[in-house]
């Protein structure tokens, strides 16, 4: 077998980083529905869509971890509704 060219050896990466990048995005795409499906188990209308969006924001930014003990020491000294 002949060895390949410069060129056509960046042809074959190009395509090969093309089709990882198209997986990646059907996986993000796939974990984004899961994520959504369990939105809906929640009574997200008790918050207008506004608050929603940077609740979901910040605990992203934050991180699962920080943002669950941050509140957990919240609930336990807010009184609930």
């Amino acid at each position: 077998m002949p060895k390949k060219s410069e060129r056509e050896r960046l042809a074959d990466l190009e395509l090969r980083q093309s089709k990882v990048a198209e997986e990646v995005e059907s996986a993000r795409r796939a974990l984004r529905g899961r994520y959504g499906s369990i939105i809906t188990e929640f009574a997200v209308e008790r918050l207008t869509e506004r608050e929603f969006r940077d609740v979901v924001d910040l605990v992203i930014r934050a991180g699962g971890a920080a943002s669950l003990t941050a509140l957990k020491a919240l609930s336990a000294i807010a009184p609930s509704k």
